[in-house]
């Protein structure tokens, strides 16, 4: 019996090489994520199959009978590929035992066809990745125990019988049941080795994604394009990287970027094919890369299409200097980058819809001023024509002064020694009009000059004050602009304040100016001043935050005070509120 345990033992461990290399094809790792086909379940009924009948040629003949490890194939295809292809494979192993002949052909046919169907019922109950050496050497046991019991029912004679089983019974148990055990131990090591590889290039991924997110906001344009190329190439170590829309190449960063230039058409049918499929697509060699130039060093490469809302608008490609480089880890490392990107450019051109909706809401606000303002100040200016010339002349310049701010870079951020020259322009026409009745007073800090800010964020503000805090007043009123350095939670701030001594406002009135409600898709506003503060605080909230809305104290019959506050280490450039 030691000499039994050792030739079996020794036996065994081909069953463990060949385990080790079946867990190197990639149709196998789809049979284990249950992503295989009914093709491929097939081929696994007859390579478990296989694997029994190489167990039964590598046994050890005993009185008539082989001590063998069948059990591994069959039971290890129920453990990993389910009921069927553990009954399948066992059928084909028992029905080769059957063929074979001998006084236990039956009973060995049988027990391989029952065993394979044991583990598949193991399987359903327990997925491959949550069954441990120990739980796979106890399936072992408990299949071979099984298959002892069987021979020594159904192996005739029963004397016979029970001389083989005490010989083969406990080193068939103990061998076999250890070799399932290693084969399942090799196959989660293998696969904790694919889980840790894919975590680092997820982890990769998420990194190239971070860093390309102020270049992705851009949209998909040469430059931009360049930018990601770059940071893809330096981030890993792939021969070339380029990225190309629906007609041609964008950029490509690497190996062959002498002759594989931006504003190239696109030249391999591999390219092609991913945009107009909408689907991942892979170069093996160079003829299907299919480059013109002789000599080039690109050898394969996987083709991921860059989709839009479901809209493909180009590809990004990843080249390795190889043939036949491109494997399972580089495909998903292209997939995932590529749905990073893609979803970078869905959220950019959101960004870019929300941005112009921002700007036409200006426009909106500038329309509704602008009539009643430009006809009430030709009016003003006709009135000076003949009893004061020049001034009616000082007039008109600030007029086309005041439309000149008010029609540039609306969207743009500007600095607050331009909003103040817009206002100036536009309470100069006002002063005319009004004459006495309203005063201004300007306390600017000169170091916040340079200070950048919303356009069109102060002029809206100066409006309602005059025209609704200080006009009412049949004796006018005084209307101040301050601008001064504060430090808030920590923070250097810039605090504007626009006070008026006017009528001022009620509490719920206050309440009221800033709540906007929705219908059906549009804004509606508390009628009168409310417009332009809602306009106003809306774009502080979505630029600054929730933090740097309007701060608006009012009491009725003594005037209303408004305050802005704006971080001074905000960074403009990166917020604009409209791209060209």
């Amino acid at each position: 019996m030691d000499n039994l345990f050792i030739v079996l033992i020794e036996r065994m461990s081909v069953i463990a090489i060949l385990a080790f290399l079946l867990t190197r094809a990639e149709v196998f790792r789809r049979l284990l994520l249950r992503q295989s086909t009914v093709v491929e379940k097939i081929f696994f009924i007859l390579f478990f199959g296989l694997f029994g009948i190489i167990g039964t040629y590598t046994g050890v003949p005993i009185k008539g009978a082989i001590a063998n490890s069948r059990v591994i194939g069959a039971v290890a295809g129920g453990l990993l590929g389910g009921p069927l292809v553990g009954l399948g494979a066992g059928l084909i192993a028992g029905l080769h035992r059957f063929s074979l002949g001998g006084f236990t052909a039956l009973a060995c046919g049988l027990s391989t066809t029952v065993e394979g169907l044991i583990g598949g019922l193991f399987s359903s109950q327990n997925p491959w990745k949550n069954v441990s050496w120990k739980k796979a050497f106890a399936v072992g046991v408990l299949s071979e125990t099984i298959q002892m019991v069987i021979i020594l029912a159904v192996a005739k004679p029963f004397s016979a019988a029970w001389d083989l089983v005490s010989i083969i019974g406990l080193p068939m148990i103990v061998v076999n049941s250890i070799g399932l055990a290693i084969f399942m131990v090799i196959v989660r090591l293998v696969y904790s080795e694919q889980d840790r590889i894919g975590a680092m290039q997820a982890h990769r991924a998420l990194k190239i994604a971070d860093k390309t997110l102020p270049y992705l906001r851009q949209g998909l344009n040469e430059e931009s394009a360049k930018k990601v190329a770059e940071i893809i190439y330096q981030s890993t170590e792939l021969g070339a990287v380029a990225i190309t829309d629906r007609y041609k190449i964008l950029a490509h960063v690497g190996a062959g970027e002498d002759h594989h230039r931006p504003g190239e058409p696109l030249l391999t049918e591999a390219t092609q094919n991913a945009i107009a499929t909408g689907q991942i697509q892979t170069a093996n060699n160079a003829e299907e890369i299919g480059c013109r130039q002789p000599g080039c060093s690109l050898r394969s490469a996987v083709i991921v299409p860059l989709k839009r809302r479901e809209e493909v608008i180009g590809a990004l490609k990843l080249y390795k200097l190889k043939e036949g480089a491109i494997g399972r880890v580089e495909r998903e490392f292209a997939h995932g980058l590529a749905h990073l990107f893609s979803t970078q450019l869905e959220l950019a051109q959101l960004e870019y819809q929300a941005r112009l909706a921002a700007a036409a809401e200006i426009k909106a606000l500038q329309a509704q001023i602008n009539p009643h303002f430009l006809f009430n100040a030709l009016n003003t200016i006709v009135s000076y024509v003949r009893t004061n010339p020049e001034n009616a002349r000082r007039l008109l310049i600030h007029l086309g002064e005041f439309f000149r701010k008010n029609l540039e870079h609306c969207g743009d951020f500007v600095t607050l020694e331009r909003e103040i020259e817009h206002i100036k322009a536009y309470l100069a026409i006002e002063e005319a009009r009004f004459k006495d009745v309203i005063k201004i007073e300007y306390d600017i800090v000169p170091e916040l000059l340079q200070v950048k800010l919303p356009a069109l964020i102060l002029q809206p503000l100066v409006e309602n004050a005059l025209k609704h805090g200080l006009l009412p007043q049949k004796e006018g009123g005084l209307l101040r602009i301050s601008a001064r350095k504060v430090v808030e939670n920590g923070r250097e701030e810039m605090r504007i304040v626009i006070a008026d001594n006017g009528v001022g406002m009620s509490a719920d009135r206050v309440n009221s100016l800033l709540r906007t409600q929705k219908a059906s898709g549009y804004r509606v506003y508390s009628g009168g001043a409310g417009v332009g503060l809602t306009n106003v605080n809306e774009r502080l909230v979505s630029i600054y935050g929730p933090e740097y809305g309007l701060k608006i104290d009012s009491e009725l019959g003594k005037g209303t005070t408004v305050k802005i506050s704006v971080p001074l280490d905000f960074e403009p450039e990166n917020r604009a509120l409209l791209t060209g």
